[in-house]
């Protein structure tokens, strides 16, 4: 009979995944490049079981877990949602003061757009929420820089060619002035509500994510972050 391996055993990728570097399957493909060691030995086994005794690298670095942490992000305009960037502007992570977890973004604002940015350890989470088939709910206030009117809406409404993909829209719908728009979408292309807008002749001026998920701004002032409440993330893992 196969001795069954002990309970504190686990397999390898869900180690690496529970340090906060990346999914699961990311974590495959790391063993399959051959970047994984465990004791100073390259691991070349997908679903290998390791024990808290063994000691696992990633391109010579060691790595440990970390407790799961789930920040959210006010984001201000003029920060780059990178970790560190080569021309010296300011980042996202020099507003997470006070985080000892290593933590990353899940998916990404551009410089100039305002609003909720997730952040966070959980590598499968991440890869979980940006991934377009789990249809994570994201809604952005557009304010543009002229009028829209409802045959461009519907415009929108009905698919757009951008870069040789229909792009569609989950809702869209004016606010209070007629050049401010409020869009739904979930899919996560990069500027993808700028192309837009850009594809039927508008500019957009101020691009603020209000949504993401089912989790909002409210009470959460610019440039402010907070750790999410235990029922929020486990809303996040219910997609």
């Amino acid at each position: 009979m196969r001795e069954r391996p002990k309970s504190s055993e686990i397999r390898i990728n869900k180690f690496i995944s529970q340090s906060g570097i990346c999914s699961r399957r990311e974590a495959d493909n790391l063993i399959k490049k051959g970047l994984v060691f465990i004791n100073g030995v390259k691991c070349d086994q997908l679903g290998k079981k390791i024990s808290s005794k063994d000691k696992i690298e990633i391109k010579g670095k060691e790595i440990r877990p970390e407790k799961k942490t789930y920040i959210l992000l006010n984001k201000p305009k003029d920060f780059i949602t990178t970790h560190k960037d080569t021309h010296g502007r300011r980042t996202v992570f020099e507003l997470l003061k006070g985080i000892e977890e290593r933590v990353f973004h899940v998916g990404r604002l551009d410089r100039n757009t305002t609003g909720l940015l997730l952040f966070t350890n959980d590598g499968d989470l991440s890869k979980k929420l940006t991934h377009p088939s789990y249809k994570v709910k994201k809604v952005y206030y557009v304010t543009l820089n002229k009028p829209i009117n409802d045959i461009d809406i519907k415009k929108i409404k009905n698919g757009l060619n951008i870069e040789n993909e229909i792009i569609e829209v989950d809702n869209i719908s004016t606010l209070d002035k007629k050049n401010e728009v409020g869009i739904e979408i979930h899919i996560g292309k990069n500027r993808i509500v700028r192309k837009i807008f850009e594809k039927i002749g508008f500019k957009v001026i101020k691009l603020d994510r209000v949504l993401f998920g089912m989790l909002t701004k409210q009470n959460l002032p610019r440039g402010r972050w907070r750790k999410l409440t235990e029922s929020e993330i486990r809303m996040l893992k219910s997609f």
